[in-house]
């Protein structure tokens, strides 16, 4: 039995989470009571006597949770931005980093969202050399709205509710893009310009190439073909040979924890879209910690899984 311990486990987040683990029987679930959520000496109780503690909290709370622990056996999830790039701290994407690593793994922090698609996409296809590492990437998203917490599903839930997509992040400083250009293997910051639609969950994140300017102009066809390998026996990230329609919804993975991989190419092979499919509460946070947290427990990794 593997005692759990969500810290934070109110939030969107840990909530999903929370579903994800319900009535599984391998799995014993620490909770606190109202009162007792933001009391420092009953959270110090239940990360100590927790195997595993998911943290769902904003990134100094996240910091102080860990400086909570005192002993040398509790293991951590940090579904954060906190540790996405700090030493010392694996960085839990199984598809990218080894399910193996992940499984062994003391301290694991959760892939962002967005992130998740831009590296699926890229990271494979630097790592082989089919696209260079020094290239000048650009990173076009939409979310679904759920994906801004509490205070923005109230919004868009309001009467009259927002009907509106908008763009943020227009500083070009959005939180994701340090862990985009690390775990990618880029050289550089990508640019990156993510949207939110009047949808509850579901995202796409989208990689315009103008291959034929890159060095070896690779073609579609060896892109697609190099990441069915990289994901070859994935239960979750499935490399999709072919897409006919003529639009790709943003719900295409909503209410799933699968990652939906395509590439659109111009027949001369000089223009080529990268495009991931997942859900921002799945792959993108919950069903990737869940997913994590199934490794480091000795389980199966797609056990309690939407897919």
């Amino acid at each position: 039995m593997t005692h759990i311990f969500i810290d934070g486990g109110h939030g969107t987040t840990g909530l999903e989470i929370a579903e994800r683990l319900a009535n599984r029987s391998e799995l014993s679930l620490i909770t606190l009571d109202d009162s007792q959520r933001k009391d420092l000496g009953a959270r110090r109780a239940a990360v100590n006597d927790a195997d595993i503690v998911i943290l769902c909290l904003p990134d100094d709370a996240a910091r102080e949770s860990v400086s909570l622990i005192d002993n040398d056996r509790t293991r951590v999830i940090d579904a954060s931005t906190a540790h996405r790039t700090a030493p010392g701290w694996l960085y839990g994407f199984p598809e990218i980093v080894g399910r193996d690593a992940v499984a062994t793994a003391k301290r694991v922090s959760n892939p962002g969202c967005y992130a998740t698609g831009f590296i699926a996409l890229l990271a494979p296809l630097v790592r082989t050399g089919l696209l260079p590492a020094d290239w000048p990437y650009v990173c076009n998203a939409v979310s679904g709205y759920s994906g801004g917490g509490k205070a923005m599903i109230a919004e868009f839930e309001s009467v009259p509710a927002p009907t509106a997509w908008r763009t943020y992040a227009l500083s070009l400083a959005h939180k994701h893009v340090p862990e985009m250009q690390a775990h990618a293997g880029l050289q550089h910051a990508p640019l990156f310009a993510p949207s939110v639609a009047p949808v509850f969950s579901g995202m796409i994140v989208d990689i315009p190439l103008m291959t034929g300017l890159i060095p070896g102009n690779p073609s579609a066809a060896q892109l697609r073909e190099a990441l069915h390998k990289a994901y070859a026996g994935s239960d979750i990230v499935r490399v999709n040979p072919g897409y006919d329609d003529a639009n790709l919804l943003i719900e295409h993975c909503a209410g799933t924890d699968r990652l939906e991989l395509f590439v659109f190419g111009r027949a001369d092979d000089t223009q080529v879209r990268l495009v991931a499919a997942l859900d921002n509460l799945g792959k993108g946070a919950s069903g990737a910690a869940v997913q994590s947290l199934n490794l480091m427990a000795g389980l199966p990794e797609t056990a309690g899984l939407r897919l």
